[in-house]
């Protein structure tokens, strides 16, 4: 998972503090793949998104243990079969050190406001398990992954590596697109933590449909996205104490591999071609100035 806060990797790797031109956002995968085809509609984080709009999804260079692609697509069937949707056509590769896609973020809301908003299926309310939901549509991917270096939190995309992507796009159709609808049309940041009313639902039924496989499927996604939240769990910890959203401890913080904690770049992939790393990371730097921490991975012209 990965977390930009307004690192920058545009143009020869400079950092960018919010001033985004073509945002990207590194995250691991199978998390990276399952959002530019548009099975996975919302991005988890620990921090709000600091963008709306177009944002560039680049796969880190970690390769996916098929322990960790099983559990997602298993995570994904199952919520998807609540709406009664069961023919879903998973990634039949998840590559890494690649940028894939793009998305638009048209909002972001905290969990529990996702979780209790009847406008949105109940699928994707289930897949409210992090403390920050970014709102994902308009799912696109490249025919032809672009290899190259990722960087921690959000950063700006290299222009040349935007203009080649931005002409090989073909559109990505979800097993069920969700179309989130703005508190206030006029302002596309009405959608922002607090907007959305928190309220208990109405019909329990839904609660009673979390049990059996549906329960073994949530938890076998969040063992797969903690798995990369164990190895910098005291540097969470830490980070946390600065974030002015207090986060909720019985939720995990990235089921998108969107750990709460800034990542290293990823220097071997840096050796190998130059430009990738994993979504679960962010900059220091803008975790600071932004006072959030992130577990998503960056890269310029890639995370």
């Amino acid at each position: 998972m990965r977390g930009g806060g307004g690192a920058g990797g545009g143009g020869g790797g400079g950092r960018s503090h919010g001033n985004y031109t073509n945002p990207c956002l590194t995250m691991h995968q199978p998390w990276a793949s399952l959002l530019v085809y548009g099975i996975k509609r919302i991005e988890g984080r620990s921090w709000p998104a600091p963008v709306r709009g177009r944002l560039w999804i680049h796969a880190a260079s970690k390769v996916p243990e098929e322990a960790t692609i099983k559990a997602m697509e298993d995570f994904y069937r199952e919520i998807y079969a609540v709406n009664g949707i069961t023919d879903i056509k998973f990634p039949e590769h998840y590559p890494v050190s690649r940028l894939l896609g793009c998305v638009e973020v048209v909002g972001c809301v905290r969990g529990e406001e996702l979780m209790s908003w009847e406008a949105v299926p109940e699928g994707v309310r289930l897949e409210a398990q992090t403390d920050f939901c970014w709102l994902c549509e308009k799912p696109q991917r490249l025919l032809v992954p672009f290899e190259m270096r990722g960087f921690q939190g959000v950063y700006n995309l290299e222009k040349k590596i935007y203009e080649g992507a931005a002409r090989g796009l073909v559109a990505a159709e979800g097993p069920m697109p969700v179309k989130f609808l703005l508190p206030d049309p006029r302002d596309r940041f009405s959608l922002k933590p607090g907007s959305i009313t928190v309220q208990l639902p109405k019909d329990k039924s839904f609660e009673v449909e979390k049990s059996s496989t549906l329960a073994t499927a949530i938890a076998g996604a969040r063992a797969a996205a903690t798995q990369f939240n164990k190895k910098d769990q005291n540097l969470t910890n830490s980070s946390q104490n600065t974030n002015p959203y207090p986060t909720r401890s019985n939720k995990l913080k990235g089921i998108s591999m969107e750990e709460d904690k800034p990542e290293k770049p990823d220097l071997q992939e840096d050796l190998n071609c130059k430009s990738g790393i994993p979504n679960e990371m962010e900059q220091r730097d803008h975790s600071k100035s932004e006072g959030r921490s992130s577990t998503n991975c960056v890269a310029s012209g890639k995370v």
